[in-house]
């Protein structure tokens, strides 16, 4: 193991998260406009690679993490309205468009890319009437750029930059992304074919009950009154409630669950939550890159947490993206494969210009079993840290390929 990689092992005091009296979560769905423009901006990322090494036998310069969802406007009716003004989507940041005299057509990709994941993911969007895009690409800076053409073998770190993550997921966390996929699950559409892809939830727990928080518009074409609303979104409920405590953790012992908690049956269609094409960014709600999900699929208020954005970042070299889900590669990997470990935290640090193999600091922070020393799990986890920094291309080459989630 090389020195430059400076791994420190530490032990933490204390308890898991999960035994912490309140422990707070939440999760944005795939219709939610943050969650639409993390997704969309990695897809364009991983679209623009694959061009580049189909064109050049590697991956060049790109930052397409400067997406911005612009709300637009609607009509709301009973048995349907009407998008009155589109939404649109700035795709912004820095791109390669030339390399070896071959041009990119850079700005067809990123339409065509984002065209492509709305028309799978939201239902009720008509592209031709409800979405418009601005393309604002630019080419990088020369230094930036040259990172790419300097022929290393493992590519120098774009940025000073650190990131953290974090294993095992608690049954909060858990229970949290598996009712937003669940609700978004196509057998849930086929079953209540309103309910919106903009889900959110919000999970809140004490001791060992949880709180699920539940916001999803119900389409306003299958609604032809606000009674109809209040009896769908009662069977809506109570498929939630027995698909929650189905899944139920064995350490908690009640799950509640609240649906579009706004709602008032004596404000007629001004009290109920209705869209047009399922998710707010019709009118209600701008996105933004960085501001949903973690990497994980869930936006944990009692973990650390770093300040990148990973979707839509180069997946070579840009180590806010690397690294952000690296740790948590590396946290599972070593919670899995080490006896004795409850709580993993693994940290890593870069330094721009650096081989991004070799961190200046990478540590892994320990919340131990009774009786189990640090001396005992420490060759292992450094071994386990040391392999995943000596197989970094293989991992960004994975990170290219799209093999990794970021939201």
């Amino acid at each position: 193991m090389r020195e430059s990689r400076n791994i420190l092992i530490e032990k933490l005091a204390g308890s898991p998260v999960f035994e912490h009296g309140v422990e707070i979560v939440e999760r944005k769905g795939v219709g939610h406009p943050d969650s639409i423009c993390d997704a969309v901006m990695e897809d364009i990322s991983i679209a623009l690679s694959r061009e580049y090494l189909s064109r050049f036998g590697r991956v060049l310069h790109h930052n397409v993490d400067k997406g911005l969802l612009i709300a637009g406007e609607v009509e709301h009716k009973l048995g349907g309205g009407l998008v009155t003004q589109p939404m649109r989507l700035v795709i912004g940041d820095r791109a390669t468009f030339e390399s070896d005299g071959e041009r990119i057509p850079v700005e067809k990709i990123a339409v065509e890319t984002a065209k492509r994941w709305i028309r799978d993911n939201l239902r009720f969007v008509d592209l031709d009437r409800d979405f418009e895009f601005e393309v604002e690409l630019k080419p990088g800076s020369p230094e930036l750029a040259d990172i790419f053409a300097r022929g290393n073998r493992v590519l120098g770190a774009n940025d000073t930059s650190a990131a953290v993550g974090y294993a095992p997921l608690t049954s909060t966390e858990k229970m949290v992304l598996a009712t937003e996929h669940y609700l978004n699950s196509s057998g849930f559409k086929e079953q209540f074919p309103a309910a919106g892809e903009d889900v959110k939830v919000m999970g809140f727990r004490t001791g060992k009950d949880l709180n699920l928080i539940i916001a999803m518009p119900l389409v306003d074409r299958f609604i032809d009154s606000p009674e109809a609303y209040f009896n769908l979104k009662q069977q809506i409920l109570d498929d939630v409630v027995e698909f929650a405590n189905d899944k139920k953790q064995k350490d908690l012992d009640n799950i509640y669950v609240d649906l579009n908690t706004l709602d008032d049956p004596s404000r007629g269609i001004g009290g109920i939550y209705l869209s047009v094409t399922g998710t707010s960014a019709e009118d209600a709600d701008s996105g933004e890159v960085g501001r949903g999900n973690r990497v994980n699929g869930v936006i944990s208020l009692n973990r650390p947490t770093g300040t990148e954005a990973a979707a839509g970042k180069n997946p070579v070299s840009h180590v806010g993206k690397i690294y952000t889900i690296l740790t948590h590669r590396i946290a599972n990997e070593i919670y899995n494969s080490v006896e004795g470990i409850r709580e993993v935290y693994i940290w890593l640090c870069s330094q721009i210009g650096q081989p991004i193999d070799e961190p200046r600091i990478a540590s892994a922070q320990l919340i131990l079993e009774s009786g189990i020393s640090i001396d005992k799990v420490t060759p292992k986890v450094e071994e386990v840290i040391g392999l995943e920094l000596a197989n970094i291309i293989s991992f960004t080459s994975e990170l290219s390929e799209g093999r990794y989630k970021v939201w």
